[in-house]
């Protein structure tokens, strides 16, 4: 058989289309395995992170293909564990591609040391704000004999006193002891005493 007789034989249109469907295959299921194995096109919801050690949120984001970089510690959150993640870039539920990076911020180990603000001699409505402002909460407030009502007098912490530039941890509850402004009457004037009544002769008689 000649080859011009061959090629319009019904045995070579066979055999060329077996031969086409075999490529087809292999070409998809090339396509099928390289999509599998690379996540090609496929994204990837990002997991919540917070509250997790950075150990533990680095292993759950490399079970699935992810990075992450810690970027800072921030100031200490008393809502979330030390050294916990706080936040995190992507969010949660964020879709990204693999290998993406996570950029997390952790919460440091505790609060910082702050100076003490000089409140002594204010009056409590005026340190208050100034206490608040510096990150300390104020605590029990008790009062003793002074000329001024509600000036401070004494700042302390667990009883221990304190002054102007000592440093306590951010968030520690402060003590005060306030002017009562009763310094200067006494009991016998607040009763309506009549203070010009003569002195009674004290004088001791010696015994003869």
């Amino acid at each position: 058989m000649s080859l011009k007789n061959f090629l319009k034989s019904k045995t070579f249109a066979k055999q060329l289309a077996i031969a086409v469907g075999i490529i087809i295959i292999v070409v998809f299921a090339a396509l099928k395995w390289l999509d599998s194995t690379t996540n090609h096109g496929q994204e990837i919801p990002v997991p919540n992170l917070a509250k997790m050690s950075v150990e533990k949120a680095g292993a759950t984001l490399e079970s699935i293909d992810l990075g992450y970089v810690v970027l800072d510690t921030v100031d200490f959150n008393k809502d979330y564990p030390a050294y916990s993640v706080v936040q995190q870039d992507p969010l949660p539920n964020v879709s990204v591609k693999e290998n993406r990076k996570v950029y997390i911020k952790v919460n440091a180990g505790g609060y910082n040391d702050i100076r003490m603000p000089d409140l002594v001699q204010k009056t409590y409505r005026q340190a208050l704000p100034t206490l608040k402002a510096a990150g300390l909460e104020e605590g029990k407030i008790t009062y003793k004999p002074y000329l001024a009502k509600d000036v401070v007098l004494e700042m302390s912490q667990n009883g221990k006193k304190l002054k102007a530039g000592d440093m306590v941890k951010k968030a520690s509850t402060i003590d005060f002891v306030l002017g009562d402004g009763k310094t200067g009457y006494t009991e016998d004037e607040e009763e309506g005493t009549d203070s010009n009544a003569p002195e009674t002769d004290t004088e001791t008689v010696e015994e003869q």
